[in-house]
């Protein structure tokens, strides 16, 4: 229990000790003119890839088996 609450009390007192405080972020409206080229935002359908790929009844495993073997006499 003491291990836990050295944990939790440590970032309280080292906080303490920093010699200012972080900078406000905040977004500016005077942002410098850039010359990188920005594409414009388009709609895209989050379905537009989509195939349909209906189940079907598997080959026989014989011909499929075949197929992968090599070519030529065994070893």
């Amino acid at each position: 229990m003491k291990h836990l609450l050295f944990v939790a009390v440590l970032p309280l007192f080292a906080s303490g000790c920093a010699a200012i405080l972080p900078p406000d972020v905040i977004a500016s409206g005077e942002l410098p003119a850039s010359d990188a080229g920005v594409r414009p935002v388009a709609y895209t359908s989050p379905v537009a890839g989509y195939t349909d790929r209906r189940a079907v009844d598997p080959k026989p495993w014989r011909d499929q088996n075949d197929a992968q073997a090599p070519k030529g006499g065994g070893s």
